[in-house]
């Protein structure tokens, strides 16, 4: 007796899974994911909003904005540079923080706004 429930077909639309294996093998998943995965901490996350509001601010001030010690804040922040989301500029004995460039901006925007228009459907 034959199963019915298994698909006797292993790819319908084999252009479009050629294609898009191509594409996927030539771009670099593992480091955009690496991106996600450094904004799906929550203080890491507050800290990016924060520079997406505000063009730069200092690791001080990145610690009072998030209830952190300034360790804490230094830290976050170093990981998000790491992760090419963010940048630092020294001045004397401060560091400023900035986003990277305004992608990253828009990413962080676009999150949020998202994440509103859930809120806004689901109520």
């Amino acid at each position: 007796m034959k199963n019915q429930d298994v698909c006797e077909i292993t790819c319908i639309h084999e252009e479009k899974v050629s294609r898009l294996k191509t594409t996927l093998s030539s771009n670099n998943t593992s480091k955009v994911a690496g991106l996600f995965k450094a904004l799906s901490d929550d203080t890491r996350m507050k800290i990016a909003f924060a520079l997406s509001v505000e063009e730069e601010l200092c690791v001080c001030d990145v610690a009072n904005i998030v209830g952190a010690t300034t360790a804490t804040a230094s830290h976050h922040l170093r990981l998000l540079t790491k992760q090419g989301l963010a940048k630092f500029e020294k001045r004397g004995k401060l560091v400023y923080y900035s986003l990277d460039d305004n992608h990253v901006k828009q990413l962080i925007e676009i999150a949020f706004t998202h994440q509103k228009e859930v809120e806004d459907r689901d109520s």
